[in-house]
């Protein structure tokens, strides 16, 4: 039996297409509506908890964060409405290897991870936003 929320991709790339080519918005259209190199970036996951948000970057190498997504990062989460994790990994089976954590502005160090480590930080978090219910 498959959780609540569980909500895999429905698309069959070997019938419909490649989805990244039909599917994906080609948000490069937008860079010149922005100064210096700034740009809209991609989300690939957000849930939002009692107005509490968790944003979930993939990462398929294990390298440093560019360096204007992490100001973004270390910004949007000052207030700490918003935590973000980054898990870096195969999408394609969903091994974890690393992680790192954002929240009231300070990112931590990449450390290693697994899916079950990765699981037990999102659960942790809902715990998190879970408790915000009244504040």
């Amino acid at each position: 039996m498959k959780p609540d929320g569980y909500n895999p991709l429905r698309w069959d790339c070997e019938k419909q297409g490649c989805f990244n080519k039909k599917c994906r918005p080609k948000i490069e259209i937008f860079a010149d509506c922005f100064p210096r190199r700034i740009n809209f970036g991609d989300v690939d996951g957000l849930v939002e908890i009692n107005g509490k948000g968790l944003l979930l970057e993939w990462k398929s190498v294990l390298k440093d964060i560019p360096t204007g997504q992490k100001i973004a990062y270390q910004k949007l989460t000052q207030g700490g409405s918003l935590t973000v994790l980054c898990f870096v990994g195969n999408a394609e089976t969903m091994e974890i290897t690393h992680y790192i954590k954002f929240h009231k502005g300070v990112g931590t160090n990449w450390k290693d991870c697994s899916q079950l480590d990765a699981k037990n930080l999102i659960k942790h978090w809902v715990v998190y936003a879970e408790r915000r219910k009244n504040v």
